[in-house]
């Protein structure tokens, strides 16, 4: 394989076992939301955009998760009991978040942990998202649609979520305290426009414009 080319999703990898012999991995299998952007998204985006080769055509790169936790401040219980739930709602463990600088009116101090946060890639981040448009949102009381005007002017998507409960993995009698979170999907397209047609043909749940 030359180098610096990715071997394709799906391919089976290779790997030491004991005693040294070669162990077959076999992949598991492909996230019900990638294959839906395979087979219906990509032909949709290139009719639209009429692109000039597969490399142009928008793609999800990365899916970034964040809890603030300022009340950790008086109590880090606080904090690990956010840090569990995002585990719990992502499938990985987060990273925590501190302070970039110091403020006297919050007693806060430089380096101190605010918050908790993953990143998601490849197949956990479609998981993810397919777990989030058919399953959490629409259990969000009153629900009426996402913005299509949360866009950053380079087709990433960020909107809030205000109750992590809205998981069913969630149990809501363990619930140390009912907490919201930020949701920031970073797409490959170079516009809104791009970005927009994407994750509707993804499914995203958005208004009507």
């Amino acid at each position: 394989m030359a180098k610096g080319k990715q071997k394709p999703q799906g391919d089976a990898k290779k790997a030491k076992g004991k005693k040294g012999q070669e162990v077959v991995i076999e992949p598991g299998p492909t996230p019900n939301l990638k294959t839906l952007y395979e087979t219906d998204v990509v032909p949709q985006l290139q009719k639209r955009f009429e692109y000039k080769n597969r490399h142009q055509i928008p793609r999800l790169e990365k899916i970034v998760v964040n809890m603030g936790v300022g009340d950790a401040l008086q109590n880090v219980r606080l904090l690990e009991a956010a840090s569990e739930d995002l585990t719990t709602i992502t499938g990985q463990k987060p990273s925590i978040r501190r302070s970039r600088k110091s403020i006297a009116n919050f007693k806060l101090r430089d380096g101190q942990p605010i918050g908790t946060m993953v990143t998601l890639r490849r197949a956990r981040m479609y998981e993810f998202l397919d777990r989030l448009i058919n399953v959490a949102i629409p259990r969000i009381r009153d629900f009426r649609g996402l913005s299509s005007r949360a866009f950053d002017g380079q087709g990433n998507y960020n909107f809030g979520v205000k109750e992590q409960i809205i998981f069913p993995e969630i149990k809501y009698d363990q619930v140390e305290k009912i907490r919201g979170m930020n949701v920031t999907i970073v797409t490959t397209a170079e516009t809104d426009e791009e970005g927009f047609e994407l994750l509707k043909g993804l499914r995203m749940p958005f208004r009507q414009r």
